[in-house]
């Protein structure tokens, strides 16, 4: 089983914490990561980009002038593609990028991810994350004294407080246990969890 370091918010180790060798010590699947990754961005896109085909363009019902006699190539609409303000050829029109995965390759996707930290030293294991005010000043103190400019937090709740705390931090995401993801997880250079957020994924994910 590997074992992480615990620290409180003061960055003091206050002792050691066993990690599931299922969810945190498995192997890391690199082609199920990058599934992962693709259906993530994927489903962000919106598809509703559009263009429009000489049927769409407006105008262009008269033959410009007569098929024969006037030495020039023939034409018959002003919205052919080859005319200026005419339609487009094989533009993009709207349609759904959406991906899915099963969730046992989603799950397994996480715990590639969750075990690539581990094994980069990149987990930090809070004894609790609690804030007793909204204020960014508060998190950005804890996040200097573990050096992670760029970090994903995940608490084992919804704290408010957290989250407004959080927010304004570039670089920083906050997220609970139940709604991690392998792209956020790898988007981030550190990941810090907290004690119960861990208790959670494990049962989860194991």
């Amino acid at each position: 089983m590997p074992k992480v370091t615990l620290y409180d918010m003061d960055g003091r180790q206050v002792g050691e914490i066993e990690l599931s060798e299922k969810v945190f010590g498995a192997e890391v699947n690199e082609a199920l990561l990058h599934q992962a990754v693709v259906m993530f961005h994927a489903n962000q896109r919106q598809g509703t980009v559009a263009t429009k085909t000489r049927s769409f363009v407006s105008g262009g019902g008269r033959k410009p002038w007569r098929q024969k006699g006037t030495g020039r190539a023939r034409q018959g609409s002003t919205r052919a593609p080859q005319w200026r303000g005419g339609g487009t050829v094989f533009g993009p029109h709207p349609r759904e990028y959406r991906q899915a995965m099963p969730k046992k390759m989603r799950q397994a996707a996480l715990r590639s991810a969750l075990s690539a930290k581990v094994a980069a030293g990149d987990m930090i294991v809070l004894s609790e994350l609690t804030v007793p005010e909204p204020k960014t000043k508060i998190m950005a103190n804890v996040i200097s004294r573990f050096d992670a400019a760029k970090a994903l937090i995940v608490s084992d709740k919804f704290d408010r407080n957290l989250m407004l705390a959080t927010q304004n931090l570039p670089g920083v995401l906050l997220s609970s246990a139940g709604d991690l993801n392998a792209h956020a997880v790898l988007n981030h250079g550190k990941l810090m969890i907290t004690k119960d957020a861990i208790g959670l994924l494990e049962e989860a994910l194991a």
